[in-house]
């Protein structure tokens, strides 16, 4: 179970839960994205449209609904969304006061593998803030997979994002770590992204991806159909990117359950 996470906008969270749930799919392993985000765009995104989300993730978190029953089928074999709705917005401030309120998407989960465990990956996309709804992700997921924007404050933000990933780890949930860093919107043309790419790498090490995902007008287009770019369009630069990061992704997470995580 990964959490998509970055409390920066903008870095292209969603865009890798889409799509790396999509090419992970392709591959032929079954994947579940749960959207955790109030703004909902991985739901969108995948064509989801708003009248079809009846049981969301807020109904899961708050209403103490089975997750199965929030369960969504995609247009995409072997890729199904538990979507989210607005209704997430306020949902920080309704649970402050209740009782296990940082283990609600754990318990969820749990009672939902009792019956089920018929997923190889669940993805869990956050919202761009470190609150509660990202808390609860974490608490739920054994890592987390950071997507970092090539930009000038990448690692300022990065900086924030691991030490509540250490916080989580020291009270939470002990098994916590970083999966990997994707490298996101990188552009051959411009200085600046080959020299944030050399600073992550340096401060991070073999915890950064390798493959790294271009800046493309493609992937851009493709939510606005509701579709990933990888069904958009499966030959552009941005899709070809995706698929083998899910490569690697998956080399990474084998490594990690047959023994000591070479990453």
């Amino acid at each position: 179970m990964l959490v998509v996470a970055n409390q920066k906008g903008g870095v292209g969270k969603t865009t890798t839960a889409i799509n790396l749930g999509t090419a992970l799919a392709a591959v032929g392993q079954t994947v579940l994205i749960i959207d955790l985000d109030p703004q909902g765009n991985a739901s969108t995104g995948l064509g989801i449209p708003r009248h079809e989300r009846k049981i969301s993730s807020y109904d899961v978190l708050v209403g103490g609904a089975p997750l199965a029953s929030a369960i969504v089928p995609t247009r995409i074999p072997g890729l199904n969304i538990v979507p989210a709705t607005v209704d997430l917005s306020g949902s920080e401030m309704e649970l402050v006061t209740e009782s296990r309120r940082n283990f609600r998407l754990r318990d969820a989960l749990k009672a939902f593998a009792e019956d089920n465990s018929n997923y190889s990956y669940v993805l869990i996309d956050c919202p761009p803030a470190l609150g509660l709804l990202t808390v609860n992700a974490m608490v739920a997921a054994h890592a987390v997979v950071v997507p970092l924007q090539c930009e000038f404050f990448a690692l300022e933000g990065l900086s924030q994002l691991l030490k509540t990933i250490e916080r989580v780890r020291a009270s939470l949930n002990p098994d916590l770590e970083i999966q990997g860093v994707i490298l996101t919107m990188f552009d051959k043309r411009n200085n600046l992204s080959d020299e944030v790419a050399a600073d992550v790498r340096a401060h991070l090490g073999d915890k950064v991806y390798q493959t790294v995902i271009p800046r493309n007008v493609r992937i851009s287009e493709a939510p606005s159909h509701g579709l990933p770019a990888l069904v958009y369009d499966l030959r552009c630069p941005g899709s070809q990117a995706y698929i083998k990061l899910a490569g690697e992704l998956i080399q990474r997470e084998r490594a990690r359950f047959s023994g000591p995580l070479a990453a």
